[in-house]
């Protein structure tokens, strides 16, 4: 690679201000130079405003100071001499524990490009260099990183090369006393690195399950084809192990990961009994479930390596840093990754039939459970992200679907359509449109003339109804057809109400489903749920309600109370008609042998 004509060096300036320092250094810029922080990061459409994060920018040539005008609230230009050195010079505010962005304490520090890096106008695909400077006050810390190293020490501070701004910023970057180990699955280098690791954390087994993914993901897209090589040539995994939280991002070969501590795999555990790829049988091994979750956001993470980062919408062939970037193909990237990732725990050996399907009633409950998936489509919520999906509120359930479940309940769709008519399947369509679109920028004409292709038919009306259109998916018959029973039980109590709470300290309303009981009878979001008033007369009695789970017992047989709620410090007696019809889903394995011949599938 040769020399870099943009050079940014990263020092910690300081801990307990969660301060980085950042010098860039551009050797040939432009007269007017534009410089601009990005507004958002890939992978999470939502404009999350860096720049407001950055602080003390100054800009020098040599000994003179220079002029730097503001244009708007991410971008700057420099007025200088051109095709002379020109320094920057500013301070990046980092406190965000999640992965989109940045955060620096006494333990630990770890950074995005994209909030930390100005943008060299008309300089992105030229070389970048970054310097992580090492600093005695970090003793014992260490650098994790997916870029190119240059000169590093064996710690891993020193110099790293990207051959672009796209590079740079989609390598992200983790600092601290970390723990640290390395597998290699499909041929590739990988390293896998925890943050926050307690002293019961089973890394071996972390390893061997997280390269039984990996393998099986490369075996996925990959198979035996000659001269078929995975895109990456290595790959890291950064996991912040943490008291509560829960997230990943996909880069191009790296990913960031954030798990509930308790949810790693524990030394000496009985619950946690190895397994291998090769022990992929109904009989699958015994996780937690917070274990299975972690298992899975990395599988979700992994995947996205071919299904998002490579082969992705069109309008992301160039990213634009300083706008929204709109798509209506989310449903794809993330749905079907989100269909596949517990499938390959499943392939896997990592979770049994059982296991399995039941994740997919979760995935299944939880759209049917959404009002809002009768009003909106999935290509419409995969649009509206930046707006909705990201900014949530009360009537958010009532108002859009997700596109990661609904997306994952289409590609379950499309692949069991496509096993039943016995021509193909999603795995074949999936490897077929990887090489169609040469691992590149696709549009939905892409699927739909792979899908064409390898089913012999055209499938424009199952993505009309499925993917345009707000109908209920077939997902009975399609089960029923591939050996799965579908129960039909009643549901939990919140959701025959149609009311989504928090409970603790009484029971606070956070969302009334729309045409739900709860709705008819009055409820609003932020609403206090105090009390029953049971029965009528001298035989009315009044009950004080803590949990939802109460309402039964004192409600007994009535079919109609008073609840009792405080809204804006008034107290308020609503009538409130209790349904019994309301069920949820539970999926069971009739036909062993079908559900096998899904769920056990051959890759490549």
């Amino acid at each position: 690679m040769p020399a870099a004509a943009i050079h940014y060096s990263v020092r910690v300036l300081d801990l307990h201000a969660h301060l980085f320092q950042v010098t860039l250094r551009i050797a040939q810029p432009a007269a007017l130079q534009r410089l601009s922080l990005p507004t958002w990061i890939p992978g999470s459409y939502l404009v999350r405003e860096f720049s407001r994060n950055l602080q003390c920018l100054q800009a020098r040539q040599g000994d003179k100071t220079i002029e730097l005008t503001q244009l708007d609230k991410c971008s700057w230009q420099a007025r200088c001499a051109p095709a002379t050195p020109l320094l920057l010079r500013y301070e990046i505010y980092a406190f965000d524990p999640s992965v989109r962005t940045a955060w620096l304490d006494a333990t630990r520090g770890f950074f995005n490009g994209s909030s930390l890096f100005l943008q060299v106008a008309g300089q992105e695909n030229v070389p970048h260099r970054l310097a992580l400077a090492a600093d005695k006050a970090l003793p014992g810390w260490q650098v994790a990183t997916g870029l190119t190293p240059e000169k590093t020490t064996k710690n891993g501070f020193g110099t790293y090369l990207a051959a672009g701004y796209d590079e740079l910023v989609d390598s992200p970057v983790e600092m601290g006393r970390f723990w640290s180990g390395s597998f290699v699955a499909g041929g590739i280098p990988h390293r896998f690195v925890v943050a926050g690791a307690p002293p019961g954390f089973d890394g071996a087994r972390l390893l061997a399950d997280t390269q039984a993914i990996c393998d099986l993901a490369i075996r996925f897209w990959h198979g035996a084809r000659p001269g078929d090589k995975p895109p990456h040539k290595n790959y890291l995994f950064m996991l912040n192990a943490v008291d509560d939280g829960y997230g990943g991002l996909e880069h191009r070969n790296s990913t960031a990961l954030i798990c509930t501590r308790k949810d790693l795999p524990r030394l000496d555990d009985p619950a946690f009994t190895p397994r291998t790829a090769n022990q992929a049988t109904a009989a699958g091994p015994k996780h937690s479930a917070g274990y299975t979750t972690l298992l899975g956001l990395i599988s979700h993470e992994y995947f996205h390596t071919w299904n998002v980062k490579r082969l992705r919408p069109a309008e992301f062939a160039s990213y634009d840093y300083g706008r929204e970037n709109y798509t209506q193909l989310l449903w794809f990237f993330e749905g079907f990754t989100s269909y596949y990732d517990d499938l390959l725990l499943r392939r896997a050996g990592l979770i049994d039939d059982p296991g399995y399907l039941n994740l997919l009633t979760k995935t299944i409950n939880q759209v049917l459970q959404t009002p809002g998936r009768a009003v909106q489509t999935v290509a419409q919520a995969s649009f509206d992200a930046w707006v909705k999906y990201y900014r949530p509120n009360e009537n958010t359930p009532n108002a859009t679907v997700s596109y990661y479940s609904k997306g994952a309940l289409i590609a379950l769709c499309l692949d069991l359509t496509l096993r039943q008519e016995g021509r193909t399947n999603l795995d074949a369509v999936m490897r077929a449109l990887w090489r169609h679109c040469q691992g590149g920028p696709m549009t939905e004409d892409d699927l739909t003339t792979v899908l064409a292709e390898l089913a012999g038919r055209s499938f424009s009306k199952e993505m009309g109804r499925w993917v345009h259109g707000t109908a209920d998916l077939p997902l009975r018959p399609l089960l029923e057809r591939q050996g799965v029973t579908v129960l039909e039980e009643p549901a939990q109590i919140a959701q025959r109400l149609g009311l989504r709470v928090s409970e603790g300290s009484g029971i606070q309303v956070k969302t009334v489903l729309r045409g739900s009981a709860a709705e008819r009878a009055g409820f609003a979001a932020g609403d206090e749920w105090l009390g029953l008033d049971v029965g009528s007369g001298k035989s009315a009695t009044q009950w004080r309600l803590s949990r939802l789970d109460e309402l039964p017992l004192y409600a007994g047989r009535a079919t109609k109370v008073g609840a009792l709620v405080a809204r804006d410090q008034r107290l308020l007696k609503l009538s409130l008609m209790l349904p019994k019809t309301v069920t949820t889903w539970r999926l069971l394995a009739r036909d062993g042998k079908l559900v096998d011949q899904w769920l056990s599938a051959p890759e490549g």
